[in-house]
């Protein structure tokens, strides 16, 4: 009888145990859902069409050419351009150094990083809300365009996204290496892009509503500080680059109606109840970092405009995890799981005409490839190249090939050795009599309506054009239109003896220069 007794209690815990053991084995199961679903299902529709019918346009274009550029290369020219993104600039260098490669090799990252992202929302809406609330971000069309882009904003969006996982572990569980984490990951997005620095003021706001412990905010206060000491540096040196961002006008009424539809459907759904879990509500997390980016570029724009909706490519975290968490809601309210699919469907089907377009070369500002081949087939080997306004240089700078056999005739230094992205051009005042010399020009002009550049080398360069020469033909592609322009008969024999008399008189000053004067050799008689 004790022997029984013995085993009885030895016994008796292992029900609790199992129940334990069952419990852990759920939550593992949910997770791995939560993260693998959204990640497979961003990832193959990153690889579906990425290489948007052999197109690339003008920033990737930039990408490309300076991650060829060595590291020295790389940090001469962002002191003059680009500084905020040099930090990206150098990963794709070390990328393109181990797999080489071209379109996809430039793309797969932020295929990768969008996927990472994708996990991270799952989780996300797995601890804040329920197993269906973050599997909606692989479908946002703005997700899906930024996925398959050879940009920074794939990789922001994937640090953001897990410091915000981080940041509610750290509300749950106090522990510093938890912050270090946090604050870590928040320092490397603001390196690859300064504009994430508006995610910490969008977290501060929710750990502020969201009642946490003074410790918590004390730790988040000198984390922030970290990071903005890490950041201050970089933050200094780029002012300096505004003109880079010059191009930005008033907020384009596209993406401003597109942010206010984002943000008027994630208010709606974040006051339905919802299954609220944690210390943290969703509401509290999504709301911020869904308005607070876009809502701080709008009030700079007076000063400043700013409002680009890639900038802050992030938000659209806060508006995944509240609409998942409004369809989930819907779901389980509906009586019949015929609704759910039909809803299901429409979504999909309204999708789908966006999801297309944005694989085609004609979603994005301009096509620098197809502007490549366009002048390699207008042009005939030894014809000059001018560029309305210099910047486009870049646009024919992946390939060289398709210069190859050109004159640019208003360049004095390549753009890799003069480490910028279009180079350095002649003053004003010599771009004529180069354009002078050649019978037939190429030129890469903006396309009909486009605000073009004014100075006076453009201005030299359009005026000895309109002078002299006549459009022959002009090929128009996506952003860009190249024109083959050809010398007047009538003016192209007064042209040349002009030019012969210049010549001559140089050679006649070089001439003196190089004979002594006169009165020197009556001197020495």
């Amino acid at each position: 009888m004790e022997f029984e007794i013995s085993s009885i209690r030895e016994q008796a815990p292992q029900p609790a145990k199992a129940a334990l053991f069952s419990s852990g084995l759920t939550r593992f199961r949910s997770k791995a859902f939560v993260a693998i679903v959204p990640m497979t299902v961003t990832f193959t529709l990153g690889l579906w069409g990425i290489r948007r019918q052999n197109s690339m346009w003008g920033d990737e274009s930039v990408t490309y050419q300076l991650a060829h550029r060595d590291l020295t290369q790389i940090w001469r020219t962002a002191q003059h351009v680009d500084l905020v993104h040099a930090f990206y600039y150098a990963i794709m260098h070390e990328i393109y150094g181990l797999v080489g490669g071209g379109l996809l090799t430039l793309r797969l990252p932020s295929v990768l990083a969008m996927s990472a992202a994708a996990a991270g929302v799952g989780l996300l809406g797995l601890r804040l809300a329920g197993i269906r609330a973050g599997l909606v971000f692989p479908l946002v069309p703005q997700i899906q365009q930024y996925t398959q882009e050879g940009r920074s904003y794939a990789m922001v969006c994937a640090l953001v996204t897990w410091a915000t996982y981080a940041l509610v572990a750290c509300v749950v569980r106090h522990t510093r290496w938890r912050w270090t984490a946090y604050g870590s990951t928040m320092l490397l997005a603001c390196l690859l892009h300064e504009f994430a620095v508006f995610a910490l003021a969008a977290h501060g706001i929710t750990l502020l509503v969201s009642g946490v412990p003074r410790p918590a905010l004390r730790a988040w206060s000198v984390t922030v500080a970290c990071i903005v000491v890490g950041l201050l540096p970089l933050a200094i040196r780029s002012s300096g680059e505004s003109g880079q961002v010059s191009w930005i006008a008033w907020p384009d009424p596209v993406q401003f109606l597109g942010f206010l539809a984002m943000v008027t459907v994630g208010m709606r759904c974040a006051r339905r109840p919802m299954n609220v879990r944690g210390s943290i509500q969703l509401p509290a997390l999504a709301l911020p970092i869904l308005v607070l980016p876009g809502l701080l570029l709008l009030l700079l724009s007076p000063v400043k405009p700013l409002f680009v909706d890639r900038y802050v490519l992030y938000s659209s975290i806060g508006f995944a995890l509240l609409l998942g968490a409004g369809i989930d809601r819907f779901h389980r309210r509906q009586l019949s799981s015929r609704t759910s699919w039909v809803a299901a469907v429409a979504v999909l089907a309204a999708l789908l005409p966006p999801s297309l377009y944005l694989r085609m070369p004609q979603s994005r500002h301009d096509d620098v490839i197809a502007t490549g081949n366009a002048v390699r087939h207008a042009a005939r080997p030894g014809d000059g190249l001018l560029y309305l306004p210099g910047r486009h240089r870049v646009w024919t700078g992946a390939n060289r090939e398709d210069t190859r056999f050109l004159t640019d005739l208003a360049l004095v230094q390549d753009p890799s050795f003069s480490n910028t992205l279009a180079g350095i051009e002649l003053p004003a005042q010599d771009i004529p009599a180069r354009i002078l010399k050649f019978s037939r020009i190429v030129a890469v002009r903006d396309p009909e309506g486009a605000h073009s550049e004014t100075n006076s080398q453009e201005e030299a360069k359009t005026r000895t054009l309109k002078r002299y020469y006549r459009e022959f033909g002009t090929t128009r592609v996506t952003g860009a239109r190249i024109t083959v322009y050809v010398r007047k008969v009538a003016l192209c024999q007064e042209d040349d003896q002009r030019l012969a008399a210049v010549e001559r008189s140089k050679k006649e000053l070089r001439a003196g220069a190089s004979s002594p004067p006169i009165w020197h050799a009556r001197r020495a008689e």
